[in-house]
C-alpha cells in the first residue's frame, strides 16, 4: 500500500493506493468566514512551510496560511491576521494517521474521494463508528481492500459540494479566536480504526519527534539537507497506472491533458516527467532515500520513445517525440551508483541510457541528428515532422516555430545565445555549433563509457571512450578561441561573442587542459563578468540581456551551478569551488527561511527568489554544499 500525497494537486490530502490504478484519496478544502472555498491549487498558493517529510513516509507536515498571496519575484506576503493551517500525517504499520490543526475562523472539509477518476468509493459508516469505509476492487490477482477510517473531532454525515461526484465530507466549524483540530485514522488489513483514533495525537507526536531525532544532519549547518529532504520528499508522486514513485519538475508542472487546455476547467495528465530535471531530482533524493533516487531516473528512463530520444518532457497522454533535452542521464546514474551501489538498477537504466546516446548522432536525412556547423560538434533542434498535431500539445506550445523548439531542447529555454542562431529547416536544427550540447555530449559518453565498464560491456566502453576523445579534440580545435580564453558557440560568421554561464560547462566534462581551464577562470572570477555576491548569473553581466532578468536571460539556475560547480572541482580549483558553493547555499538558504519557498531561479542582482515557488531542482544548491563539506549520505 502506497501512502502519501502524490497526486500533484493534492498538498492538502493523501492518496491510499493499494495497488496500479486504484484506490481513494483524502482532501482538504476551506472555507472562510467570508464565505470563500478554497481547495486544490488555492493550497499552492497559501503553502508557506513544507516539512519535515521523512523518507520513509513514518512522518509528514506542511504548513498554510489562509490568504498567504504569491507575488512573482519576491516569494509571497502573508495578511498576519489571516490564520494558519497545519496539516501532519504519519504512517505506521498498515494504519496512517491524519491531524488537521485550525487556527483561522472558517470551516475545515475532509472530503473523501477518488483520484484519477479510480473506481474506489468511500462510504458512511455509524451509527457504530464515526467514519468512512472504503472498499478498492482488486487488481490481478482479484484481491479486494477494505480501509476504514475513523474520526476525532469536528462532524460527519454532511454531504460534499453537489458537483463532487458522490464524495463525503467531514467538516470541522472554527469560530474566531479560537484553534480546532481534526483527526482521522484510517486502517487495513485487519487493523481497527476505531481503536486507533484515541491514539492519533501521540501518534502524530511521536513520529515526528522520532523522525527529528534520525533525520541527516551536518554539524553547523543543519538546514542544508533538511532542505533536501523537505522540499524533494514533499514533491515525490506516483504514475496511477504502475505504481511507481517520481519527481516531476514541481507539483505545477503536471500538464493538462491532451484536448482538455481549452475547456474552463482543464483536466490535468496523470503525470509528466520533465528529462533533466528528473536526473538531477535522483541525485537530490540520493541524500535521503537510495530507492526513491532509483526509482525517479529509472522514472526518468522509462520515458524514452521508441528511436532512443528520453524527452524534454512525457505525460502519460502527451510528450515531445521532437526533442529531448541535455543528456545527463548518464552523469546522474553513475553519481547515484557510486553513492548507493545497485548493479540491477544500473543495469535496468543502462539500456535506455545507451540508446539515448546514439539517438544524438543517428542517421537523419543523410548526416547525424544534431549534427552542428561543423562535423563531430552538435546543435540543439526539433524533429519537425514527429511534432504532435493540434491538441496534442499545451497551448504555449501550438504554433511554436522550428527554433522555439529547439531552444526548449536545450532546457535554457530563452538564452540569449539563441537570438544569434538561424533556424536551419532543411537539417531541422539551429545553424550553430553549441558549446553547451557539445559539453553535455561529452560528458553523457564519458559516464556512459564508465558504466558500460561497471557491468562487463568492454566493447561499449571503449567505442564511447573513443567518440569522447574525437568530440575532445573538434571542440579544442574548433570551440576554443585563444583570444576570449574561452570556448565559444561556432555561428556561420565565426565564434559568438556572448558568454553564458554554461560556456564553462567544458570544465565539467573535462575537455579543457590546465592552461586552458586557468584562462576560463579569469572570465569566470571577473566582477565584471560573472562573479558577484550572487552567482552564477546565465548571462554575461555585461552583455544587454543581463537586465532583463528573465527566465535564462540573467538568472541564477541551480542547474548550472552545480555542473559548473563540478567542473571547478575537476580541476583542483577548491576555493573557488567553495566559494561558489557557499555562495549558493546562503542565497537558496535566505530566500527559503524568508519566504517558505523552494524557488526555480534566482535575480543575479539581488538573490531574490524567482519562478515557481516550489521547484524540485532548488535543493541543488544545498547539494553542491554538502558535497563541499563531504556530507551527502542519508539516514
Amino acid at each position: 500500500m502506497h501512502v502519501g500525497a502524490f497526486e500533484a494537486r493534492r498538498w492538502a490530502g493523501l492518496v491510499f493506493c493499494p495497488g496500479p490504478g486504484r484506490g481513494v484519496g483524502v482532501r482538504l478544502a476551506f472555507v472562510t468566514a467570508a464565505g470563500e472555498r478554497r481547495e486544490w491549487d488555492d493550497w499552492y498558493r497559501m503553502v508557506s512551510r513544507v516539512g519535515p517529510h521523512a523518507p520513509d513516509f513514518s512522518y509528514a507536515r506542511v504548513e498554510f496560511e489562509v490568504n498567504r498571496e504569491s507575488s512573482p519575484k519576491a516569494g509571497a506576503g502573508v495578511d498576519p491576521g489571516s490564520g494558519s493551517i497545519v496539516l501532519e500525517w504519519s504512517r505506521r504499520g498498515d494504519a496512517v494517521a491524519l491531524r488537521v490543526m485550525v487556527e483561522a475562523a472558517g470551516r475545515l472539509e475532509l472530503i473523501g474521494d477518488a483520484p484519477w477518476g479510480w473506481e474506489g468509493r468511500w462510504e458512511e459508516v455509524g451509527p457504530e463508528l464515526s467514519g468512512w469505509r472504503a472498499r478498492v476492487p482488486g487488481g490481478k490477482g482479484g484481491e479486494e481492500s477494505e480501509i476504514v477510517a475513523a474520526f476525532a473531532g469536528g462532524t460527519g454525515r454532511h454531504p460534499a459540494p453537489e458537483d463532487s461526484g458522490g464524495e463525503v465530507a467531514w467538516r470541522l466549524e472554527v469560530g474566531p479566536g479560537v484553534a480546532g483540530q481534526v483527526a482521522m485514522v484510517a486502517a487495513w488489513g485487519g487493523e481497527e480504526a476505531g481503536r486507533l483514533i484515541g491514539e492519533a495525537d501521540a501518534w502524530i507526536d511521536d513520529a515526528h519527534a522520532a523522525w527529528d531525532r534520525r533525520r541527516p544532519r551536518v554539524p553547523g549547518h543543519p538546514e542544508l539537507a533538511e532542505s533536501i529532504a523537505d522540499n524533494l520528499m514533499w514533491t515525490v508522486l506516483i504514475q496511477p497506472e504502475t505504481g511507481r514513485l517520481y519527481t516531476p519538475a514541481g507539483r505545477r508542472w503536471i500538464f493538462p491533458a491532451p484536448g482538455s487546455a481549452g475547456s474552463s476547467a482543464p483536466e490535468t495528465d496523470d503525470w509528466t516527467i520533465f528529462g533533466w530535471d528528473t536526473f538531477f531530482n535522483a541525485l537530490l533524493l540520493a541524500t535521503v532515500s537510495r530507492d526513491l533516487a532509483w526509482s525517479t531516473l529509472l522514472a526518468g528512463t522509462g520515458t524514452q520513445y521508441p528511436n532512443g530520444n528520453i524527452p524534454n518532457w512525457r505525460s502519460r497522454r502527451g510528450g515531445t517525440p521532437d526533442r529531448s533535452q541535455p543528456p545527463v542521464g548518464s552523469f546522474a546514474a553513475l553519481r547515484l551508483h557510486r553513492a548507493h551501489p545497485d548493479p540491477e538498477a544500473l543495469a535496468a537504466a543502462y539500456p535506455a541510457l545507451r540508446a539515448w546516446t546514439d539517438w544524438w548522432v543517428a542517421e537523419k536525412n543523410g548526416r547525424p541528428r544534431r549534427e552542428g556547423l561543423t562535423p563531430g560538434l552538435l546543435a540543439w533542434g526539433s524533429d519537425t515532422d514527429l511534432v504532435p498535431g493540434p491538441g496534442g500539445v499545451p497551448p504555449w506550445e501550438a504554433g511554436a516555430t522550428g527554433h522555439q523548439r529547439a531552444a526548449w531542447e536545450s532546457g535554457q529555454d530563452d538564452l540569449p545565445l539563441w537570438d544569434e542562431a538561424e533556424w536551419d529547416p532543411r537539417r531541422q536544427v539551429l545553424a550553430m555549433s553549441a558549446v553547451d550540447l557539445c559539453s553535455y555530449r561529452a560528458l553523457d559518453l564519458e559516464s556512459l563509457s564508465r558504466i558500460a565498464r561497471v557491468l562487463g560491456d568492454a566493447g561499449t566502453a571503449e567505442r564511447l571512450a573513443a567518440a569522447y576523445r574525437r568530440l575532445a579534440a573538434t571542440m579544442n580545435r574548433v570551440l576554443w578561441s585563444e583570444a576570449a580564453g574561452l570556448y565559444l558557440d561556432e555561428l556561420p560568421s565565426g565564434h559568438s561573442s556572448r558568454v553564458a554561464a554554461s560556456n564553462f560547462l567544458p570544465l565539467a566534462a573535462g575537455i579543457p587542459d590546465a592552461r586552458q581551464a586557468t584562462r576560463m577562470i579569469e572570465t569566470l572570477r571577473d566582477p565584471a563578468r560573472f562573479w558577484g555576491d550572487w552567482v552564477l548569473p546565465t548571462i554575461s553581466r555585461d552583455d544587454p540581456a543581463f537586465p532583463d532578468q528573465q527566465y535564462w536571460r540573467g538568472s541564477v539556475w541551480p542547474p548550472m551551478n552545480y555542473l559548473v560547480l563540478q567542473g571547478l572541482r575537476r580541476y583542483g580549483f577548491t576555493a573557488l569551488g567553495a566559494e561558489l558553493a557557499r555562495k549558493g547555499a546562503e542565497m537558496f538558504l535566505a530566500d527559503r527561511s524568508r519566504t517558505g519557498g523552494c524557488r526555480e531561479n534566482f535575480d543575479a542582482r539581488t538573490g531574490e527568489g524567482c519562478g515557481q515557488r516550489f521547484q524540485s531542482w532548488g535543493p541543488l544548491f544545498a547539494l553542491g554544499a554538502l558535497e563541499e563539506l563531504g556530507a551527502v549520505s542519508g539516514p
